[in-house]
């Protein structure tokens, strides 16, 4: 499930509202804008009607009602069409006078002072007064008029909402960036943290809401590194308090193996060197834990680390319990510099090839490659191992189906040790090309920039 951001919330929801709001807004001024139309609307009508129907009675009064018609029927708008139509009626309905583009039929609108309309038009007659006979003028407003006015009207307000609103979502998402980014920085800072990096979380320039968090943060943390420092100086101080005891017992046992005549107490004090000796290795293990957990792996400075693993392939190739087991290939031109401990690279090297030295096939050749993008391939013979295998000796104390000897700390101590050079390890069983055998995978991120 794709976890949600809250910028893109905050900015879809205060856009969408925004743009509601100004829709809205322009909906209600369509509203009144219609009723304010159909106002100036009814009143031009009115007022057409009444100054026309003076003009229009003095000709008829005077009896000339053919020239009138005449002067008024024969004017034709600038723009070949009227939007005002008239009729002048008598009151039996008859046509006297019309406009240009009024019908020859008399008007449906009765014979009443007043507004009428129907669904295409609406009209308003003006009555001359007097008791004899009456004149009715009618004048028609077509409404689809009135409906291209709304129209025109309307598009003239939604126009610039629909225009403004990709500009409100931009200017929202700038301002809510803005006003986001000290929760930003606290998250990164808090995502920052991890066993090598334990440091307070600085609070200068972070918004009043923010600080309670910052604050139970760092309470958070300084009780996170209490209890880790005490882990790590019970671990180291283990390691170191028992390695002489354990020298010097295991001194003392050799010393008595070689007094002891062959027989079965020779036998049982072999077996408590093999128990020492056992004990010796963990104890090694444990301190090198220690310092990989007090993040001995990190470095400002870049090293050779191409270098460290010549010599640490070199010092194994000079043990003579191992001797022609262990082969280093580097490709032309492979180097391999980094910002990292030369210590913690070295102890990281010697856990893997330990290991497969140790749990590859007894007398099969364990092969070290430096490919050319400067990833380390440490590639040993053995039994094919399964996904929930490689899974297991990735754990502490984890141990596979082998009856060699070993701890399980080996590749967790890697590991550690390697995500703090920004590297990471891979396990692959089989190799590529190969049925068996396990390969360990040094790959480092690129450098950053700068």
């Amino acid at each position: 499930m794709r976890e949600g951001s809250i910028t893109r919330k905050l900015t879809l929801a205060l856009s969408g509202a925004l743009a509601c709001f100004w829709l809205l807004a322009a909906g209600l001024g369509v509203m009144v804008m219609q009723d304010e139309f159909a106002e100036i609307f009814d009143s031009a009508l009115q007022e057409t009607a009444e100054r026309l129907l003076i003009l229009v009675a003095d000709d008829v009064d005077r009896g000339d009602a053919a020239g009138s018609n005449a002067r008024f029927e024969n004017v034709v708008p600038a723009s070949g069409e009227e939007y005002l139509t008239y009729q002048l009626r008598n009151d039996s309905g008859a046509v006297l006078l019309r406009s240009h583009d009024a019908p020859a039929a008399p008007f449906d609108a009765p014979l009443r002072q007043g507004f009428w309309g129907d669904d295409t038009h609406k009209f308003y007659t003006a009555v001359t007064a007097g008791d004899g006979d009456r004149l009715y003028l009618q004048v028609a407003d077509a409404l689809a008029n009135r409906r291209e006015a709304l129209i025109e009207g309307a598009t003239a307000l939604f126009l610039p909402v629909l225009l403004l609103v990709p500009v409100s979502i931009a200017l929202v998402w700038f301002i809510v960036r803005r006003l986001l980014a000290p929760i930003d920085e606290l998250r990164q800072a808090i995502a920052s943290k991890d066993g090598g990096n334990l440091a307070v979380i600085a609070r200068e320039g972070l918004p009043q809401e923010l600080l309670p968090i910052v604050r139970s943060v760092n309470l958070l943390l300084a009780r996170l590194k209490a209890a880790l420092d005490a882990e790590r100086e019970f671990t180291a101080n283990s390691a170191h308090e028992l390695r002489t005891p354990i020298a010097g017992a295991l001194a003392q046992t050799q010393v008595l193996i070689d007094e002891l005549p062959a027989g079965p107490k020779k036998a049982r004090a072999r077996q408590i060197e093999a128990s020492l000796l056992k004990l010796g290795h963990l104890a090694e293990k444990l301190l090198q834990l220690a310092r990989a957990e007090a993040g001995l792996g990190t470095a400002e400075t870049p090293v050779d680390l191409a270098r460290v693993l010549e010599l640490v392939v070199l010092d194994f190739q000079r043990d003579p319990d191992e001797a022609g087991r262990l082969r280093l290939h580097r490709t032309d031109g492979a180097t391999l510099r980094r910002a990292a401990s030369e210590d913690g690279f070295a102890i990281a090297l010697r856990n893997l090839i330990e290991n497969a030295l140790v749990h590859g096939t007894a007398a099969a050749p364990v092969d070290v490659f430096l490919d050319r993008d400067g990833t380390v391939r440490i590639v040993n013979d053995g039994p094919r191992l399964a996904d929930w295998e490689l899974d297991m000796i990735r754990r502490r104390f984890g141990r596979g189906p082998t009856a060699a000897k070993g701890s399980g700390l080996g590749i967790s101590i890697a590991e550690r040790l390697l995500a703090q050079m920004q590297a990471r390890l891979e396990l692959v069983s089989p190799p590529e090309g190969r049925s068996g055998g396990l390969e360990a995978r040094i790959v480092f991120d690129a450098p950053r920039a700068g």
